[in-house]
């Protein structure tokens, strides 16, 4: 199988960022970390090779991004308005950096956004926000309320950062088209301390008419082994 990795000197986060690349043609996927993980995590925990198959026929081409977690949402040390600002000049990385390199290295078909845990709430806290650039969204064992990384703090930026606050009043009708042109995932484990989260999540896109498939993993817990055999389900041959 293919495997490249890449490092580049972002001018929007002020550092070096690294990504993996897996494949050498199909269509494009980005994956992303669980909390304050790293690029490579994908890999050490078996999520790319539960898709060797696929990647190797062509199937998919999987680039695995890095997260600055620790200097955004977990960073205590700066106040919360500055963790979303860090978070925000991450997405547009992602947006403007990581996002033409999959999708140059790509033989085309929708671009996928996925992750497992803290790397589902990113999945949906940005695709929600980009419908005319991811797709198709999957989380697995996501959790998307963010207040718990705020200590309480609230503005604009905080709103807009989450889709649990933003999305009650959206009434764009433009987004709203774009959002249900979107094939949208929402895979929890049964017994995932994050199960509540996904099912607030699901009620709410079905209240704006916006469609998702919330699958509820029978037996399932919080963990990679979980994550591993969802990833083959949601991205098929």
């Amino acid at each position: 199988m293919n495997r490249e990795y890449h490092r580049w000197y972002s001018t929007r986060l002020g550092r070096d960022m690294e990504v993996l690349l897996f494949g050498h043609s199909g269509e494009p996927v980005l994956l992303l970390p669980t909390s304050k993980g790293r690029f490579y995590q994908a890999e050490d925990f078996g999520l790319i090779g539960a898709l060797t198959d696929r990647i190797q026929a062509g199937r998919y081409l999987v680039v695995c991004a890095d997260s600055v977690d620790e200097e955004s949402w977990f960073n205590t040390s700066i106040h919360p308005h500055d963790r979303v600002a860090r978070h925000a000049a991450y997405e547009q990385y992602l947006l403007h950096e990581v996002v033409p390199l999959v999708m140059s290295r790509s033989t085309g078909g929708r671009l996928t956004l996925g992750g497992c845990s803290f790397g589902g709430f990113h999945t949906y806290n940005i695709g929600l926000r980009y419908p005319n650039t991811f797709r198709r969204l999957i989380s697995m064992g996501g959790k998307f309320e963010t207040e718990d990384f705020l200590d309480g703090y609230h503005d604009d930026s905080v709103y807009y950062h989450s889709s649990m606050q933003w999305l009650p009043g959206l009434g764009d009708a433009a987004q709203l088209e774009a959002m249900r042109r979107v094939e949208m995932v929402l895979a929890v484990g049964e017994h995932d301390f994050c199960r509540p989260s996904n099912e607030n999540l699901s009620k709410l896109l079905w209240s704006k008419d916006i469609g998702n498939h919330l699958a509820i993993w029978g037996g399932g817990t919080h963990d990679w082994p979980v994550w591993r055999e969802m990833i083959q389900h949601y991205l098929p041959w």
